[in-house]
């Protein structure tokens, strides 16, 4: 007697479907996401999180009858998949999580190819296995699959399952990590307590509130934001208030720049010798080893927004893309208004990356000279853009140009992931670290240190360097979590603790100013405290603008440094989630500070109420007796007589 052939019914391709999903995400989470996971309960979790979003969409299609089911079971599998690898590759890249708002930023890709090229790996057809078998059998072998339909009346019965485990998953979370949905802001967390389709799914409801929250917003929003700020102000420093009054400002932004650069060595050579010589109680600057950087997503662009600003990017996105047509009280606005500055922006790439020819309209800049007025030669050109010495050498004609007293912001490019430079200019070895990023970022940091020192010397050769407040600064990271096993390797750390990483965020902070004598300070600060810090030396009263930094040079500074996600570092201790560390040893602390708690629910505050300002473009309520709102529609910015943009 025969047996009957048994065929694949749509619920058991139902069953292998998230099996597979699921699989690829624990792939994902231990090789690709670095998470921080610790412990039973949260390796538990993470276990625990994938099923419940895709039993919950797959169900869907247990509704369907015959082939029909099995089609639509594959292709939302796919989705699914590919959902999941853009955040790997997105991960790789930004260190963080795809989200509704970076979406509206997927018109810098083309500028940023070859950086997102390099976040392939040789590994990542495995994300697919399963899409490729599964399609081939659909295809071809038709024949093992049943046409029986999914009893309709036990789809409900799977919802319900699926609902059921996504709030026993949440209830797990809440006890590892409680008030996980309202009082955290990062991303990292939120995927490894809630799994990547769920945070999708949160992402998309937030995106939703925050995009209300403009149509809703209205003055008495702004009063809870006013007290905050004129309560946090300081004031200044009697003995530096106005030092440098009338000098120009010429702010220079080293991208991806890193403090631990500052007096490294590769191979017994310094990696970055122009800056060492800054840092090491150089007379003209002030060198600031304990300044970090607050970025979020927005990363180049969140830097510029906080340095000009006082205020912190979005928790999703970018402010430049997404509230690019708010009201602002920037930086350039205010030296233009109360000191009579000219303010302009060079940068060696095209005005419309970062929706920056919009941007600097609404904070009032005057002149923005983008890849137009530079020659962008193929001779001249290196990664996203102009090469750094090429760029510099070029500024200095724009910067004569300009009507003193000028506040002008230079970006350089060259020392951006993937981190390449032609042989010609790399005048250092690599190191072999077991990264090539890492080892790239040796010779691009060596790169942007030769070109800046060479453009120092023009400065005091034309005759601007003298009168001028210079700021050096490094924007945010270069080298992300993903790279910390090379990391670990170079500086000769057995790992990259938790504690060990927020050391690495700390960026160069210089600034020289005419008048104040040089020398290493070691107090703490982000980049919210730039722009009070310009005023106060300036001589320009700060206490009616609202701003979230501080003075740094004022004594009663704010040394508590705010991250976008939510952490905070002070001289005596790091904040990370639920982990206190000590600053000397970085080990975990035994017992919790005094001030921790104080210090978590401001640092909390702070962040919400700059999201609250950014979300409900507060500012267009504010009438500042010390600001004339600007008027977008008086700048234009027109391109320049070099090359062309095809």
């Amino acid at each position: 007697m025969k047996t009957k052939n048994r065929k694949i019914g749509v619920f058991t391709f139902f069953l292998l479907t998230i099996l597979a999903i699921a699989l690829k995400t624990y792939f994902a989470y231990y090789v690709d996401l670095s998470l921080g996971v610790k412990g039973l309960v949260q390796n538990l979790i993470l276990l625990m999180n994938p099923y419940s979003l895709i039993a919950l969409i797959l169900s869907v299609f247990l509704f369907f009858k015959g082939k029909k089911s099995f089609w639509f079971i594959f292709i939302m599998g796919f989705v699914l998949t590919f959902l999941l690898y853009a955040n790997v590759v997105y991960f790789r890249f930004f260190s963080d999580f795809l989200t509704f708002s970076t979406l509206n930023q997927v018109s810098n890709v083309e500028s940023m190819s070859g950086a997102v090229y390099s976040s392939f790996s040789w590994y990542d057809f495995i994300y697919f296995i399963d899409t490729i078998v599964f399609l081939f059998v659909l295809i071809f072998k038709s024949k093992w699959f049943t046409t029986k339909a999914f009893p309709k009346k036990f789809v409900p019965v799977v919802m319900g399952v699926a609902v059921a485990l996504f709030f026993l998953n949440l209830a797990f979370a809440e006890s590892d990590r409680p008030e996980l949905l309202t009082r955290t802001f990062d991303h990292k967390y939120l995927v490894k307590y809630l799994g990547p389709y769920n945070f999708t799914v949160y992402d998309g409801v937030k995106t939703i509130q925050n995009n209300s929250q403009k149509a809703l917003a209205s003055e008495d929003d702004l009063t809870e934001v006013k007290n905050y700020t004129k309560q946090k102000y300081q004031e200044p420093n009697k003995e530096t208030f106005g030092i440098a009054k009338d000098k120009n400002v010429i702010k220079i932004h080293l991208e991806s720049f890193q403090s631990f650069l500052i007096d490294f060595k590769v191979n017994g050579e310094e990696v970055t010798p122009y800056l060492n010589s800054l840092a090491k109680g150089n007379k003209d600057y002030k060198y600031y080893p304990n300044f970090f950087h607050q970025t979020g997503q927005g990363k180049t662009a969140d830097s510029e927004l906080t340095m000009d600003n006082s205020i912190y990017g979005l928790p999703q996105g970018s402010a430049f893309s997404l509230k690019g047509d708010n009201t602002y009280q920037s930086l350039p606005a205010i030296l233009n208004q109360r000191g009579g500055y000219e303010t302009s922006v060079m940068h060696g790439d095209y005005k419309t990356f970062w929706n920056r020819d919009q941007v600097y309209k609404h904070f009032g800049v005057d002149k923005f000279y983008d890849a137009t007025y530079y020659d962008m030669q193929q001779k001249n050109l290196e990664n996203l853009g102009l090469k750094d010495e090429v760029f510099f050498d070029e500024s200095i004609a724009h910067l004569k140009e300009q009507k003193q007293p000028f506040y002008s912001h230079l970006i350089t490019l060259t020392n951006h992931y993937p981190f390449t430079v032609s042989p010609e200019d790399a005048t250092i070895e690599k190191p072999d670290t077991g990264s090539a990023t890492l080892d790239g970022y040796i010779q691009t940091a060596r790169y942007l240190d030769e070109s800046l020192e060479k453009f120092m010397t023009q400065l005091k050769k034309e005759g601007l360097y003298d009168d001028s407040v210079i700021i050096i600064y490094g924007d945010h990271y270069g080298i992300s979590e993903n790279h910390n096993k090379a990391m670990a390797n170079l500086l000769g750390e057995d790992e990259i603790t938790p504690a060990k990483f927020m050391d690495l965020n700390r960026t160069p902070f210089f600034m020289k100013v005419p008048g104040l004598e040089g020398g290493v300070d070691e107090r703490y600060g982000g980049q919210v405290d730039v722009m009070p810090t310009l005023l106060d030396v300036l001589g320009i009263k700060s206490n009616n603008y609202l701003m979230f930094g501080t003075d740094l040079l004022s004594k009663g500074h704010d040394e508590t440094v705010a991250f976008r996600n939510g952490d905070f570092i002070t001289p005596k201790y790091k904040s990370i989630g639920s982990a206190v560390y000590d600053n000397k040893t970085n080990q975990p602390m035994k017992t919790k500070p005094k001030d921790l708690e104080k210090n978590k629910n401001n640092v909390e505050k702070e962040l919400e109420l700059s999201d609250q300002l950014l979300h409900g473009d507060l500012f267009r309520f504010y009438d500042n007796p010390d600001f004339k709102k600007i008027k977008p529609s008086d700048y234009e910015y027109k391109p320049g007589n070099g090359y062309q943009e095809e």
